[in-house]
């Protein structure tokens, strides 16, 4: 029996009963019922009932290429055929996931050759956080084992993850937390700098503050620092220019290692291939996940750098970690296909060039003068709207986010998807978006902050 046997009412009935959804207050859904998204194409999808929402968070920040791509489900299916399955244990391998670290090593940073297999950026975190620990054991100093992060961070929903992250109702929930990881200030100059402030004062400052962690504890006694170079779920914080050189010339001067953490903006999200390529950075590892499958089979890649892979196989030993399903072969296989088409369609040269400069150009337009929104940023395909109750104050609506829910529930309504972190509204499109996308986007949202701004009146 297909979905289509049943009613909404009925789907929204058995899920309630039988399906616990992440990052949900289970109580608030059951009583309004979810909604149940039935197929997509291209850049839209559809729920049962047949409304049409154009996604600007592509999928959860990963469907890079879009709905409705044969060509994925056609490797999917030829590889099923061949060899659904076996494991990279036992000293074997399997075709798909040998081609596809070759790949790989040939569009990230040029220090960066190495490649682990899991299947989601969580397990990609932890297993950074393991090989990075390990690296400086089996180098002779177990006691460099304090990871610096940042506040507001996400790297997963994982044990590790969560301490890796900076999210605190995260921490709350967790009740004891992965020892030895701190968090420092992020470069958040909307909120954080001081009043005169550059963006190049407010960059260098921000990142004082992982020397800072560094000199506190001693330099003897950190290991890493982790952070998106590019901050997502925490609300597409956008670092000044001046923070990534300067963060990566501590790391350096001090003898820690660099750890970026670009499940989310990797894959052309940012005009690169990397993030690390787009600000220059030289990174020991990057975690990845999400856009290497445009979403269509879960897979993570954690990318390794040099100098911590010529000591793991030199001197490591056997490493005492793993997933039953590192290098899936038919999870391989879709990411090799997925990069095929993100290269044969120029996708990440389309944003760079165009949509890109376009999408920040349409929302400094279109969006940035409205009353409810106190600033508009963007980077590539990802982009923010910090919505407000006065522009020059930038005195926010309490409830604390309740505002930007408002906006959020409007342009669903009215075709859009979008989300709400805190009292900012996050966009992450597809990378199929055209200059017409764009346009419709920002019609869809500029209604849904008319109607909001109505709303929020009323209080």
């Amino acid at each position: 029996m297909t979905y289509q046997n049943y009613s909404l009412k009925q789907l929204q009935q058995i899920d309630a009963a039988h399906h616990l959804h992440p990052f949900t207050d289970h109580k608030e859904l059951r009583e309004a019922g979810s909604r149940i998204i039935t197929h997509a194409n291209g850049p839209f999808i559809y729920d049962s009932e047949g409304a049409e929402l154009l996604d600007g968070m592509a999928g959860l920040w990963c469907v890079n290429i879009g709905y409705g791509r044969d060509e994925l489900a056609e490797a999917a299916y030829a590889q099923m055929k061949e060899l659904p399955y076996y494991n990279s244990f036992f000293k074997c391998s399997t075709p798909t996931p040998v081609l596809l670290s070759k790949k790989l090593a040939e569009i990230a940073p040029k220090n960066v050759n190495q490649v682990f297999y899991g299947s989601s950026g969580s397990e990609a975190n932890d297993t950074a956080l393991r090989l990075v620990r390990h690296y400086w054991v089996i180098e002779g100093k177990p006691e460099k084992n304090r990871v610096i992060s940042r506040k507001m961070a996400y790297h997963g929903s994982t044990i590790a993850g969560t301490s890796l992250g900076g999210m605190d109702a995260m921490h709350k929930q967790l009740n004891g937390a992965v020892p030895n990881i701190v968090h420092v200030m992020m470069p958040y100059a909307y909120e954080l700098a001081l009043p005169g402030e550059s963006d190049h004062d407010f960059g260098l400052r921000a990142a004082k503050s992982v020397e800072d962690a560094i000199l506190e504890a001693g330099a003897d006694k950190v290991a890493a620092f982790i952070g998106e170079p590019v901050m997502g779920a925490g609300g597409v914080k956008i670092p000044p220019a001046s923070y990534w050189p300067e963060v990566q010339r501590i790391c350096r001067k001090y003898d820690v290692l660099l750890m970026l953490d670009e499940v989310i903006t990797g894959y052309g999200r940012t005009g690169e291939w990397f993030a690390a390529q787009t600000f220059g950075i030289e990174p020991d590892t990057i975690t990845t996940a999400k856009a290497l499958t445009s979403g269509y089979q879960p897979l993570s890649a954690l990318l390794v750098g040099d100098r911590i892979t010529s000591t793991l196989v030199e001197k490591g030993g056997e490493f005492h970690h793993g997933y039953t399903y590192s290098g899936h072969p038919v999870a391989c296989a879709v990411a090799l296909k997925n990069l095929e088409i993100i290269e044969q369609e120029g996708l990440v040269d389309r944003v760079r060039n165009d949509t890109g400069p376009y999408f920040a150009k349409a929302l400094q337009e279109r969006i940035a003068g409205h009353d409810l929104v106190g600033e508009v940023r963007s980077i590539g395909l990802m982009g923010a709207i910090e919505i407000v109750k006065d522009k020059a104050t930038k005195e926010r609506f309490l409830p604390s986010g309740s505002a930007a829910v408002t906006v959020r529930d409007h342009a669903i309504a009215n075709g859009m998807m979008l989300r709400a972190t805190g009292d900012t509204m996050i966009l992450s499109p597809p990378l199929i978006w055209t200059r017409d996308t764009i346009d419709m986007a920002c019609e869809r949202i500029g209604k849904a902050l008319d109607l909001a701004q109505a709303d929020l009146r009323k209080r």
